[in-house]
């Protein structure tokens, strides 16, 4: 009796973990007014050859953001350490949404999107990403959320450096 417990007890303790592990997420969220029209955030974001002048932590994007293209995202994580990270692109719509995800379900995927929203006195500029997996119960990502505020601080100082010259 005892062994038939088990027997039916391991595959549902199996179950249950790897339903858990699809369903435990992290959110990660910011967002800023940036005194500058969307076409020119539109224009830094979306020149991918570009971002190791700019971006501190995505400092290589490897493809092109257009929908159901492959992309190699280079991070660099707060250790120094670069990573690459496969992406597709998911949906584009001009000047206003990147879309791209990536990973390994159930043990770690990102959903991650750059949203422009026209505002007054310039653009709300959002990165939103959802991760989810079983990796997320190890991972301290803690870096993730200033990280990504560190990139708004260096998207607003590309594109106000881009509008002064361009008034000039």
């Amino acid at each position: 009796m005892v062994m038939t417990s088990l027997k039916w007890s391991a595959p549902s303790i199996i179950v249950a973990l790897v339903a858990v592990a699809f369903l435990t997420t992290k959110t990660f969220h910011v967002e800023r007014v940036i005194a500058v029209d969307e076409a020119i955030l539109w224009e830094i974001l979306n020149d991918t050859e570009r971002y190791h002048e700019w971006n501190p932590v995505f400092v290589g994007v490897d493809g092109a953001y257009e929908e159901g293209a492959s992309l190699t995202n280079t991070v660099r994580f707060p250790t120094g350490a670069l990573v690459e990270m496969s992406a597709q692109v998911k949906t584009v719509t001009p000047l206003r949404e990147v879309h791209q995800y990536g990973g390994t379900p159930g043990v770690i995927t990102f959903d991650h999107q750059w949203l422009l929203e026209p505002v007054e006195g310039g653009t709300r500029v959002i990165q939103h990403e959802l991760d989810r997996g079983i990796y997320l119960w190890f991972w301290d990502s803690s870096w993730l959320e200033p990280a990504y505020a560190t990139v708004l601080d260096a998207l607003e100082a590309r594109a106000t450096e881009i509008t002064a010259r361009r008034s000039n």
